[in-house]
């Protein structure tokens, strides 16, 4: 049974993971280790490279360490390493990627360079045998993108965000009112009990006939609020109730109507916003009152994290792919063109 280890470094999260399996059947997490750095970034209110990086660089031998003694194993029984090689920071792509490459060297083993939009796309069927047909929303701090997947490596592009991502708003409106890093979770926190009904905010590019996405016009929109507002405290359940609302009803209105127009009735969200409960529980509603089938990824698979990119690079190894040790990392790596 081919294992694989992967890191994942692209960001802020340091992850090591252990992915096997064969063909046609389950694959198996052995081990996922992820090292936070929210504290770190914290105080800065976002994601600051340089300490990034660093971090990256201090943990991840550690990590790689305990990843092979939870799953048991040791570096000679490994058959291929794998490496995030894009989107992402350039320096912190860099460690994990240059790490993974001296592993393949020193074991002679092959060396897979995974792009990590399509680590996210997989994730919700790790545990499936096979990929089935579907339309796919990836959901993140910085994507927000809508695909037709016919199978893996066969994806095609429907729409995308046309300015911030759906993530990405979640945390600069989260910046507007206060709320701490990271800002996604907390403006979700903060939405429990509130009426999403309570402000008016619009839906943008909703009757537009594409599949792009715009959150920039929703989140001037709040920003534009704020002033109005008499007690930001009375009303912030509200507020959090009623943006998160407005980008949910976007995400799932594109998504059921490319599931319609493609006459594929499957739909899978992965992405860190996926986590959100509230999404969850709105897509899943609706899915299951059109009788669609819909994925989800496994909360601990939604954010930054190794064994999604361990997955993707045990389907290339399997179909006996494998990339050159000078394969350059590609800060602005495109899933599809």
């Amino acid at each position: 049974m081919p294992i694989v280890l992967a890191i994942e470094s692209s960001c802020d999260e340091t992850a090591v993971a252990i992915v096997a399996g064969e063909r046609g059947q389950r694959a198996s997490i052995l081990a996922s280790e992820i090292s936070s750095q929210i504290p770190l970034h914290q105080p800065y209110g976002g994601v600051v490279p340089e300490l990034a990086s660093r971090s990256h660089s201090l943990i991840l031998r550690p990590l790689v360490e305990t990843a092979l003694q939870n799953a048991g194993l040791k570096m000679a029984q490994i058959d291929a390493f794998a490496a995030t090689a894009g989107p992402g920071l350039a320096s912190s792509l860099l460690i994990g990627n240059t790490a993974a490459k001296a592993m393949a060297s020193a074991m002679r083993k092959p060396f897979l360079a995974i792009n990590h939009l399509e680590g996210h796309l997989l994730s919700p069927f790790i545990d499936v045998t096979e990929l089935p047909p579907h339309i796919a929303l990836i959901i993140s701090g910085g994507h927000t993108l809508l695909l037709r997947v016919d199978a893996a490596a066969c994806y095609r592009k429907l729409g995308s965000t046309l300015d911030d991502a759906a993530g990405e708003a979640f945390d600069k409106v989260a910046k507007m009112i206060g709320l701490p890093y990271p800002g996604g979770p907390n403006v979700e926190r903060n939405a429990i009990g509130g009426n999403p009904s309570a402000f008016s905010f619009p839906r943008g590019l909703l009757h537009e006939p594409h599949f792009d996405f715009s959150f920039s016009g929703l989140k001037t929109s709040v920003l534009y609020t704020l002033p109005k507002l008499e007690n930001l405290d009375d009303s912030l359940a509200d507020l959090c109730a009623s943006f998160q609302a407005a980008v949910i009803d976007v995400l799932l209105q594109k998504s059921l109507r490319a599931c319609k127009e493609q006459g594929i009735f499957y739909l899978a969200l992965s992405g860190g916003v996926s986590m959100n409960q509230a999404l969850r529980r709105t897509f899943q509603s609706a899915c299951d009152a059109k009788g669609f089938t819909l994925s989800l990824s496994s909360p601990a698979l939604c954010t930054d994290n190794a064994a999604m990119i361990a997955f993707a690079a045990l389907l290339r190894h399997q179909s006996g792919q494998n990339d050159p040790l000078d394969s350059p990392i590609h800060p602005n790596l495109p899933l599809v063109s």
